[in-house]
């Protein structure tokens, strides 16, 4: 793990940057997908103010996470349903819904990081685009792209690879994978906006029926490089366990102090 220290940071997108992310969207699928208002729920910008937190440097691993299976402390991923060539120590592990994420980083003694923690890590308190700066670079991370076939083995890997592949795209910090690979589950509900007032140690919105979407987040080997910016917001169903979604945990108190009481 990395130690992040407390800190404020801006949080989200302007409307200068979303304009930016539909432009490189634009470069590679000139489509309707590509409209600014597809990136809107990056909006409001506003102030955060996070307490120290520590965040795993990568996404958990296979092997990580099956040590919690042995212990009978977690689900095991459904790998033999079709998926075993994702079976791999040193690939991230998959297949995992978001109690199943929530259930090893407790078993570790940690706790899923929160949205306002992934984007500080991903984009450092200058808030840069990606993980390892401004400017988008394809061999930096493991993306995908818009088209029929929609992996890219252009960057080194069709599908998964394994964690830490991509040590040129760490942040300043020490963090990698932030961008792609597996995206990644956070501890928030989602919301199609954020609020507009600067929030202390932020944990996303209280349950209710119109929000049981769990936030998502970095992008995956599949996701187009808009995808891949700090401030790129995605949202499943917690049920969802797919090959391209994963997670790694945090440790800290701030997030606790103030997440709404949920535990689905």
């Amino acid at each position: 793990m990395i130690r992040i220290p407390a800190g404020r940071f801006v949080m989200g997108s302007s409307l200068k940057a979303i304009m930016s992310a539909a432009e490189l969207c634009q470069r590679q699928a000139p489509s309707e997908v590509c409209r600014p208002r597809a990136f809107a729920d990056e909006q409001p910008l506003h102030n955060v103010e996070l307490s120290s937190f520590w965040l795993d440097s990568t996404e958990v691993t296979v092997a990580a996470y099956q040590r919690c299976v042995e212990q009978r402390r977690c689900a095991a991923p459904p790998y033999t349903e079709g998926a075993l060539r994702f079976w791999k120590p040193e690939y991230p592990v998959s297949l995992v819904s978001w109690e199943d994420a929530k259930a090893f980083c407790t078993w570790r003694g940690a706790r899923l990081p929160t949205e306002a923690e992934f984007e500080r890590a991903s984009r450092g308190v200058s808030g840069r685009q990606f993980p390892w700066g401004d400017l988008y670079n394809s061999r930096l991370a493991n993306h995908g792209r818009y088209g029929v076939a929609d992996t890219d083995a252009r960057d080194g890997f069709e599908e998964l690879a394994p964690v830490a592949s991509y040590p040129e795209g760490r942040t300043p910090e020490g963090f990698l994978d932030l961008a792609g690979n597996v995206a990644e589950w956070v501890f928030d509900r989602y919301a199609p906006a954020y609020p507009e007032q600067t929030l202390r140690n932020p944990a996303g919105p209280s349950a209710s029926s119109s929000n049981v979407h769990r936030v998502v987040r970095g992008g995956h080997f599949k996701s187009a490089p808009v995808w891949l910016r700090g401030a790129a917001r995605d949202s499943q169903t917690p049920g969802q366990r797919v090959p391209h979604l994963g997670f790694r945990c945090a440790r800290g108190s701030g997030a606790r102090s103030s997440a709404p009481s949920d535990t689905g």
